[in-house]
């Protein structure tokens, strides 16, 4: 299938897993989709139906996509923004990344979060205890090349066409929240920090949010999909038996292209979690096709 790609970028987006995560949903929805994670979009925006609730603790997505939900940012606004920008950054390198970084930090202005997190080292998202982002520059001045900032911008224009054509809800709030506001008949898909993984985004993820998200998906009344890792070279995923053991588990391996080295990019095997059952038959290599 062809994978339409958000304008954010973030390590561990779902892009390349997208055809498999389609082909375990259940074969009739007739609630809303619902994410309570959403990071960059990749998914729902290419899988939900014609509702969706779409929510994050980063409220700088979540800005974002309300703006262009509302027209107030557009593919052209993007376009001479990033241009006027790329070229001050061209000609005064770093310096005018960290200047951008620190308006960022102090005006919240969300084209100069895309800004950083198409020029920032390695695509991370990441911000300090006081929430200031804080992802060093990539080194590469002539980062916003005309052909880079038209894909870029292509990114935006599709989003836009399919906020256009479906009822998209983005809301900034607690994954629980998002959660209790679910009924039968809505699928849940949940992409949080990976438990007992470096985790470079906006919250930290440990056992005591784990433990929530056990409890909050294990009461709702809607279908739930979990995308987690299963295990790597090294080690596994101790929670899918200590937690999640009472619920299917569908596996895949996939790649990474996490961590400043090579070295420190892994295969993992991926897993996802349901609490309904997913024929076998439904689960075809089906590849992604990325449009970006």
């Amino acid at each position: 299938m062809k994978v339409q790609i958000p304008p954010f970028k973030s390590q561990g987006i779902k892009s390349k897993l997208v055809p498999w995560i389609k082909d375990a949903l259940p074969s009739s929805i007739k609630g809303r989709w619902i994410e309570p994670f959403m990071g960059t979009g990749v998914v729902g925006f290419n899988l939900a139906a014609q509702k969706a609730l779409m929510c994050d603790s980063n409220p700088y997505l979540i800005k974002f996509y309300n703006e262009l939900n509302e027209g107030t940012i557009t593919g052209k606004i993007a376009r001479d923004y990033l241009e006027k920008e790329g070229a001050t950054l061209e000609s005064r390198g770093e310096e005018h990344y960290y200047y951008i970084r620190d308006r960022f930090n102090e005006q919240k202005n969300v084209l100069d979060f895309l800004f950083l997190n198409r020029s920032g080292f390695n695509g991370m998202i990441r911000f300090n205890r006081k929430g200031g982002f804080n992802i060093p520059f990539c080194k590469k001045e002539s980062r916003f090349s005309k052909s880079y900032v038209t894909k870029i911008v292509n990114q935006i224009d599709r989003i836009s066409e399919i906020l256009n054509e479906k009822e998209f809800e983005f809301k900034c709030q607690k994954f629980e929240d998002t959660i209790k506001e679910s009924k039968a008949g809505d699928i849940i898909y949940c992409d949080p920090p990976y438990i007992a993984r470096h985790s470079d985004y906006y919250n930290e993820w440990d056992e005591n949010e784990e433990n929530a998200l056990f409890t909050a998906l294990s009461n709702s009344k809607a279908m739930f999909m979990l995308s987690t890792w299963h295990h790597n070279k090294y080690r596994r995923n101790e929670y899918l038996e200590s937690l999640w053991s009472e619920y299917n588990v569908l596996t895949k391996e996939h790649f990474y292209h996490v961590g400043g080295s090579q070295n420190n990019r892994n295969t993992m095997i991926e897993a996802l979690v349901t609490n309904y059952t997913v024929p076998k038959e439904k689960l075809l290599e089906n590849k992604a096709v990325l449009v970006e």
